[in-house]
């Protein structure tokens, strides 16, 4: 299963997209198909903060 993770996550890893769900070219639309996978498993949040944050 980590090997298939790993294959899932690599366009992630490597910016060429946000999501695994984003590359059209994988078998992870099958596992979520199958419920193996929510749909937005491994997708990249994008965290923001008050601009007061870390200036305290």
């Amino acid at each position: 299963m980590r090997h298939v993770e790993y294959i899932h996550y690599n366009p992630v890893e490597h910016g060429l997209v946000r999501s695994p769900c984003d590359w059209p070219y994988s078998s992870f639309h099958r596992y979520v198909k199958q419920g193996i996978y929510d749909s937005d498993w491994g997708a990249v949040v994008e965290m923001k903060f008050d601009a007061k944050v870390g200036y305290e």
